[in-house]
């Protein structure tokens, strides 16, 4: 009988955050790529009507200050309003209907349109984190779930290269939040420990899936990634439930491993390499309150497109859509691959 080799032979994983599975095919990675592929990802100029420019007028007739740091402004095209008529009650279970209210607010990372998070300073991170927290905590008194978000490339649909990001707030618990909290609160009521501390305690032990790690924060590409080179941010100390639960300390350390993980990113493939990314805690609203759901674990994900080069991407299509999940190198290769990247960004190289 011929030896199991995760490198060499198909097997699913599972992912017990999501209640799912994930095939891995390494054997993919032999064949050859005829499919599409896309513009290699090049630095735009800096655009002088650039809408997110601080004094810029954008197309709702708003002028942006002339900031000089990080800018928060309402969504002049929101998909979430705080005022709108609920729908009719329905008696039938096959057309369901429920309230959907919130609010949509686009958040400026830096003046400059040239810069992305691998090219900012630390301090200037730690800006954008602190206004991260800021905004968590206001619309966290009001709102369910607070989904901040970073769409970065013309990849991932982004359609200005100004660093920016989304937050976008709900009266419900959306889809992939709504399954992490079941499945962290049946982990919790079992063994009495959030789910995720345990699973990054085995991570530092194993060593297998780090690409980076500080003294507060690991970056590892999971066990259960369905994106070539997908990677979740943990804290190693303490058990913050929100980003509303870091400390200072917590905070600049954060700053520092978005840089590292996104620089490794960036030498990969020598591109400003896209992704999106968001973080998930606790859901909030006006009745939690710090410490009320110890089966979370505040965590940040990464998920990249890119699979082979700067020109070829994984599509999710066919088998993923109508089966499960399916990725072709291994969690553990493309740790590796991203682990012996340079630390220095390929732009700052003499």
């Amino acid at each position: 009988m011929q030896e199991f080799k995760p490198t060499e032979h198909q097997h699913v994983r599972y992912n017990p955050l999501k209640d799912e599975w994930v095939l891995v095919s390494p054997h993919r990675c032999l064949r050859p790529w005829s499919g599409q592929t896309e513009a290699a990802p090049e630095d735009q100029p800096p655009d002088p009507q650039n809408p997110l420019l601080p004094g810029a007028t954008r197309s709702s007739g708003q002028r942006n200050p002339v900031y000089d740091s990080t800018y928060v402004f309402p969504n002049d095209f929101p998909a979430l309003l705080e005022r709108v008529p609920d729908p009719p009650p329905s008696d039938n279970p096959l057309f369901r209907t429920s309230s959907a209210k919130g609010t949509c607010r686009v958040m400026c990372f830096h003046p400059d349109s040239t810069m992305t998070i691998p090219l900012m300073s630390i301090d200037e991170i730690m800006a954008v984190i602190n206004e991260w927290t800021n905004q968590l905590q206001e619309l966290g008194r009001r709102y369910t779930w607070v989904q901040i978000f970073e769409n970065k490339g013309a990849i991932m649909g982004c359609s200005n290269p100004h660093p920016h990001c989304q937050i976008w707030a709900s009266s419900y618990l959306p889809n992939e939040p709504r399954v992490k909290e079941r499945t962290q609160k049946e982990y919790y009521i079992k063994f009495k420990r959030p789910m995720l501390g345990d699973y990054m305690k085995q991570e530092l032990e194993k060593k297998e899936r780090i690409v980076v790690q500080n003294a507060e924060w690991v970056a590892v590409v999971p066990y259960w990634a369905i994106w070539p080179y997908e990677a979740m941010l943990l804290p190693i100390n303490g058990r913050p439930q929100r980003l509303t639960d870091l400390n200072d300390a917590q905070k600049k350390a954060l700053a520092d491993i978005m840089k590292k993980l996104c620089i490794k990113y960036d030498n990969l493939f020598k591109c400003s390499f896209p992704y999106s990314m968001g973080f998930h805690g606790a859901p909030t609203g006006p009745s939690k309150a710090p410490g009320d759901s110890p089966h979370w674990l505040l965590h940040a994900i990464y998920l990249p497109p890119l699979l082979r080069s700067a020109t070829v991407k994984k599509f999710m299509v066919g088998y993923e859509m109508l089966a499960q999940s399916q990725r072709d190198l291994t969690p553990e290769q493309a740790a590796q691959k991203l682990r012996e990247c340079d630390d220095v960004h390929y732009k700052n190289k003499k």
